[in-house]
């Protein structure tokens, strides 16, 4: 199985200009954790997480209001193709220890892939599984996500 047929479509996403208060305000409504941060191209150019907005912004004494998401997004991102097997993709997941990937064709963001699309579909349940349990054994490990 290919991750374009387990991706959810179109994703989600936020200009590196927007307020950091734009950014939890839409994390928020879409409950989820993760924007992918494009650039007017539709280039994928960065993620930030709700954890960037703790971290990186409020913790640091910022002001959501007037921090950029640029400022504090992650600009090295591990992305995937869409025509990525679903097992390769889970097992970048568990080796890079994250639960969600942006996928990205010629350059723009496409959609997103999660442990929760595969572990939806009996095929790769095993390998989602997998992937959680790479995540999850070395959390102590992780300093950015």
């Amino acid at each position: 199985m290919k991750v374009r047929d387990i991706m959810t479509k179109p994703a989600i996403h936020i200009s590196p200009t927007e307020s950091v208060e734009v950014a939890a305000r839409t994390l928020k409504q879409h409950n989820i954790g993760v924007l992918p941060v494009c650039g007017t191209d539709g280039k994928l150019c960065g993620v930030v997480t709700d954890r960037d907005l703790v971290t990186r912004c409020v913790a640091s004494g910022r002001t959501p209001a007037q921090t950029a998401v640029r400022e504090i997004m992650t600009s090295q991102v591990t992305s995937v193709q869409p025509d990525m097997e679903t097992g390769v993709a889970a097992h970048l997941m568990g080796r890079q220890q994250i639960r969600r990937l942006p996928v990205v064709e010629n350059g723009k963001l496409c959609g997103m892939v999660s442990l929760g699309d595969l572990s939806k579909r009996e095929d790769s349940v095993m390998d989602a599984a997998d992937a959680l349990s790479d995540i999850t054994s070395n959390l102590s490990d992780r300093s950015d996500w």
